[in-house]
């Protein structure tokens, strides 16, 4: 396994650890269509949230949501859509952050959970 992979696993782990903290219910991890994968599926009681996890460690230049790509949400959109279609979900979706902080020992530092973090704009294009 590469690091970056690595890193990442340890910082999806982290994170799942932190929403069930929260009163989530974790539906899925990885789950891919083939548009794009999530990492992350929950739900609370109103919402069904879709979670994408940045995990970082040392030194970065922009924060870990900021690394996310119009491009990226695009896919987590459409992915997304794919998932409640499939699986016949009716509530409120919500796009979250949870970016993960690592030291270089692969220590969690710190965990930030930004909910509403972005959102289907009428101006993306789905499809």
């Amino acid at each position: 396994m590469s690091k970056k992979n690595s890193l990442g696993l340890i910082g999806e782990r982290a994170a799942c650890d932190f929403i069930v903290k929260k009163n989530f219910k974790v539906k899925k991890t990885n789950y891919y269509s083939r548009f794009g994968e999530i990492d992350i599926i929950a739900q609370t009681d109103k919402y069904i949230v879709f979670i994408e996890v940045k995990s970082r460690s040392g030194n970065y230049m922009v924060s870990p949501v900021e690394s996310i790509t119009l491009s990226k949400k695009k896919k987590i959109i459409r992915t997304a859509l794919v998932y409640m279609l499939e699986n016949n979900i009716m509530l409120q979706p919500r796009f979250d952050v949870i970016e993960v902080i690592k030291s270089c020992d692969c220590d969690i530092l710190s965990i930030n959970h930004i909910e509403n973090a972005f959102y289907q704009e009428d101006n993306y294009e789905i499809f």
